[in-house]
């Protein structure tokens, strides 16, 4: 991502948010559909090593911090789900060749009864929820409610990024065929959000 301008970045928030996008010319506006699903990866400073164990990396501090800058505070805000991905050593690679993972039918299986559980309950999935909504809806047990208290003070969340955490949390609980979210589920949340702890 830090690849592209900032400018470009930052007009992704507007579809990540709302799921449409406005294009004003002139006198004319037009409204598009844009709910999307953004994947996207980045290294840690422009050469790829920072954190290397064998000390690979040459960017300068200072390098690295403008580097990961070009991700803007409000952007991140609107990504969910945000994952550091260490490199494997050789030998973890060879040794995952041998390990076969859960087969995608079941997987399926479980995301559309997790679909149909949000249809059902609310009309709509729950990325669409607003924020009345996710307090209705995606209220975790009260040991949830204190972790996802904790978490929020500790890592300086905005409402933004506390609210985006429920619905991950309601997420994983439909998954699971939950009637609320646990503090399992909230604690399984809070640890797909800690790549960018000031977010």
């Amino acid at each position: 991502m830090p690849e592209f301008d900032r400018n470009v970045l930052e007009t992704l928030r507007e579809p990540l948010e709302a799921g449409r996008i406005t294009i004003s010319r002139a006198a004319l506006q037009a409204d598009f559909p844009a709910a999307c699903q953004l994947i996207a990866a980045m290294n840690p400073c422009p050469c790829g090593w920072r954190g290397d164990p064998g000390g690979r990396c040459r960017c300068t501090p200072e390098v690295a911090a403008r580097y990961l800058r070009k991700l803007s505070g409000p952007l991140l805000d609107r990504i969910d789900i945000q994952l550091e991905i260490p490199a494997l050593t050789a030998a973890e690679l060879s040794a995952r060749a041998t390990v076969s993972g859960e087969a995608t039918a079941p997987i399926a299986e479980r995301v559309s009864a997790a679909r149909e559980r949000q249809l059902n309950r609310q009309g709509m999935t729950n990325r669409e929820l607003g924020g009345r909504q996710v307090d209705e809806l995606c209220r975790p047990d009260a040991a949830g409610e204190a972790l996802l208290r904790e978490a929020g003070e500790r890592f300086g969340w905005s409402a933004r990024a506390y609210y985006r955490v429920l619905k991950v949390a309601r997420t994983i609980a439909d998954l699971a065929g939950a009637r609320m979210p646990s503090a399992a589920q909230i604690g399984e949340a809070i640890q797909y959000r800690r790549a960018f702890g000031s977010v």
